[in-house]
């Protein structure tokens, strides 16, 4: 009985997170708000925790709770980054792509071959990722790579601040009953478009492709 109960209380969230009322980086609700929520008791509530961290829906951090997918990168007065709903999740990701395209076209100015190196490095291990939490992880860390190659710590730093927060996961990337290659092989295509670019020196042909790989982005999530 208890394990049933647990089931249907870790399917409920995992339904938040993919359907991306749970952003990635969000923290769930506490243990406590989750007893109320479900009228469950906390063993039964860690038992769910449990089973979607053994999905890689949840990570959890010692001390601080379960975050959906991976826990943000720890920072102080960044609250005005918090996009809640839909409408703020499209002006956040407005706000990476102003970020992101100005990253990647710096970084195609004068690619160092350690910069190269990061960022194949995170493309290796976004194309081997197989839970949802690697493939957060991998994403995130490429598009980081990218933005420490522009060699502008104020864009580097915007990146960390916004976190998790900034990979967008449709359905096809979390769900194992929904779950696509052919998405999956797309949006890898788009990362290395980017990194391809870097690698040719081509500023233009940089930021076009990380803008175009963030508007596709946007788009999956919207399906």
């Amino acid at each position: 009985m208890s394990r049933s109960r647990a089931e249907d209380i870790a399917r409920v969230l995992a339904d938040r997170i993919v359907e991306g009322t749970i952003a990635p980086g969000e923290r769930l609700p506490s243990e406590g708000r989750l007893v109320e929520e479900f009228g469950a008791s906390r063993t039964v509530v860690r038992e769910a925790l449990q089973r979607l961290q053994s999905l890689g829906l949840v990570r959890t951090r010692v001390g601080s709770g379960s975050y959906a997918l991976t826990p943000p990168a720890p920072t102080t007065g960044d609250d005005w980054l918090a996009a809640r709903g839909e409408s703020e999740r499209a002006e956040l990701h407005a706000f990476r792509i102003a970020v992101e395209t100005e990253a990647a076209a710096l970084a195609a100015r004068a690619p160092s071959a350690p910069d190269l190196a990061t960022i194949d490095a995170a493309l290796d291990a976004l194309a081997g990722a197989t839970l949802p939490v690697e493939t957060v992880e991998a994403d995130f860390a490429f598009h980081r790579a990218v933005a420490a190659a522009s060699g502008n710590r104020y864009l580097l730093t915007a990146l960390d601040r916004i976190g998790a927060r900034a990979i967008v996961l449709p359905t096809a990337r979390i769900s194992d009953a929904e779950r696509d290659p052919a998405d999956a092989a797309a949006v890898l295509a788009e990362h290395r478009a980017v990194a391809t670019a870097i690698r040719l020196a081509d500023p233009l042909a940089a930021a076009a492709a990380m803008r175009a790989h963030l508007m596709a982005s946007a788009a999956r999530r919207a399906r």
